[in-house]
């Protein structure tokens, strides 16, 4: 396995973080090993106690059993992150910094090809559920409110209840939906979640240059040698959802994933903690189901919540508002963040979608679309 110590910290440039990694991009000399390619640390919370034995990222094991594109484990330093952390600290968001940090206690990190630096506007999307749940599994308390709004959704409304900043006005079953003018509002709304939020929310990162900008920057998307003059934000805005609606009209990603997150949660969280307390019961009036039948629906729900909360990477061209928008390469779509989820996350799940359930019963149903049922 390949140490990354040989490379300076400063060699690295800060390029954003989510919940549990924070990326880098290698900006050093020129090293076969490292250029083009980005560094994905691993997160610990501020006073969280560190790990016992490391085993590779989940990542590296889930892309050697399914092909997906290139990753490597490399070995860390601890003295090198600790250096690589207070070089780059300051760059992090406040919020972060207020809440986790590198985890120092680290041996491994992933190196991955680098798909926001280069001459491209990269657009990064966490998509989310792509489907209402079948009402056979649910409750009588749920149904009602689940089979007609979404996850995603529901959740959304509770967050901004709650005084969160959310894509409240972004569906994700209209971005799965296949019909360009739903997968158009759909954009639309990503858009303006990311502007009136001031780029905090993560349903929508747009990079420039390697480095994410904030929605006061959006001429950047622009290509260089158009003028800004008489252009408004709207004109960009529309760019901007013209372009992405006219690639996702071609690419099949968005109903591959869809197809892989319904067909892998037939059960929804409501059916498959039937089935585990089924499984566990021993009164004779239950037809008591085997635990193979259970370990088969565990894994498959887990999978399913990988494809939940994985994001896609699109490089677009440099707009031009008011162009015909180019064609580019069905390659330019890259799906990341596939993380194979644990079991322990079960419970903690079940939880919370009898919170958002709850909440949302008190709320006028808003109807989602399901394209696909």
């Amino acid at each position: 396995m390949t140490s990354i110590s040989d490379a300076q910290p400063k060699d690295w440039k800060y390029v954003s973080e989510g919940g549990a990694t924070i990326v880098f991009s290698y900006i050093g000399p020129a090293n076969p090993l490292l250029d083009g390619m980005v560094l994905r640390l691993r997160k610990i919370a501020l006073g969280e106690p560190t790990h016992g034995p490391e085993p590779d990222d989940p990542m590296i094991e889930f892309q050697k059993k399914f092909h997906l594109p290139r990753l490597e484990s490399v070995y860390l330093d601890q003295a090198w992150l600790k250096a690589l952390a207070l070089d780059h600290d300051a760059e992090r968001p406040l919020e972060r910094r207020q809440k986790d940090q590198i985890d120092l206690t680290r041996q491994k990190g992933v190196l991955a090809t680098d798909l926001v630096c280069g001459d491209w506007i990269a657009v990064e999307i966490k998509p989310k559920w792509a489907f209402l749940p079948s009402a056979k599994h649910l409750s009588e308390s749920t149904r009602h409110i689940k089979t007609q709004t979404c996850r995603f959704c529901m959740h959304s409304r509770m967050r901004r209840d709650m005084g969160e900043a959310t894509s409240v006005g972004y569906c994700p079953l209209d971005l799965f939906s296949g019909d360009s003018n739903r997968v158009k509002k759909a954009i639309y709304g990503l858009w303006d979640a990311w502007a009136a939020s001031g780029g905090t929310v993560n349903n929508l990162k747009i990079f420039v240059d390697g480095k994410t900008i904030q929605p006061t920057e959006e001429a950047r998307i622009l290509a260089s040698d158009v003028s800004v003059n008489g252009l408004s934000t709207n004109d960009i805005r529309e760019s901007f959802a013209s372009a992405l609606s006219a690639f996702f009209e071609r690419t099949p990603v968005l109903r591959l994933i869809s197809n892989l997150q319904r067909t892998l949660d037939i059960l929804d969280i409501e059916g498959l903690s039937q089935l585990w307390h089924n499984t566990e019961v021993s009164e004779p009036a239950y037809a008591i189901p085997s635990p193979e039948i259970l370990r088969y629906y565990v894994l498959a729900y887990l999978l399913s919540a990988t494809f939940k909360d994985c994001s896609l990477i699109i490089r677009l061209d440099p707009l031009r508002p008011g162009m015909p928008t180019a064609d580019v390469g069905l390659e330019r779509i890259t799906v990341i963040d596939l993380d194979p989820k644990g079991i322990e996350r079960l419970r903690k799940w079940e939880q919370m979608d009898q919170e958002i359930a709850n909440y949302n019963a008190g709320l006028e149903p808003k109807q989602c679309i399901d394209a696909r049922r």
